[in-house]
């Protein structure tokens, strides 16, 4: 399972240099449900809503989300070993919930310090 971050989705949706392969979007998918707002946010911060719309809502139905309840939420408040932000903390926060329900999961991310703060908790890192 590939945990999909933001910057890989809005990467793909924006046509930026860098965007995982093709195969990558046949993989099965999960997030968490921050996803969805950072993607509408920047799409809407560049007045994208009519030309992209579609796209945005086809990639999201394709991915499945972890919702930010109290099961998930917690584990965003304690330190983490090196410094993050307050989204990067809860998108970790998702992924260290996902393993301990058992799923195997790998962190897709082009954001540096995201990927070493999911090195530093032992999180697989997706190849991009």
């Amino acid at each position: 399972m590939i945990y999909l971050d933001t910057s890989v989705a809005l990467a793909h949706l924006l046509a930026e240099e860098r965007a995982p392969p093709e195969k990558h979007w046949d993989e099965h998918l999960i997030s968490s449900r921050l996803l969805e707002y950072e993607i509408w946010t920047r799409i809407n911060s560049r007045r994208l809503g009519q030309s992209h719309g579609g796209e945005v809502r086809s990639l999201l139905g394709r991915v499945a989300c972890v919702e930010l309840a109290p099961l998930v939420l917690p584990r965003a408040l304690e330190p983490f070993p090196s410094p993050v932000r307050t989204l990067d903390a809860l998108h970790l926060a998702a992924i260290e919930f996902l393993h301990k329900q058992g799923q195997t999961v790998a962190l897709a991310s082009y954001d540096a310090r995201k990927i070493a703060a999911a090195r530093a908790l032992q999180f697989t890192i997706y190849p991009l």
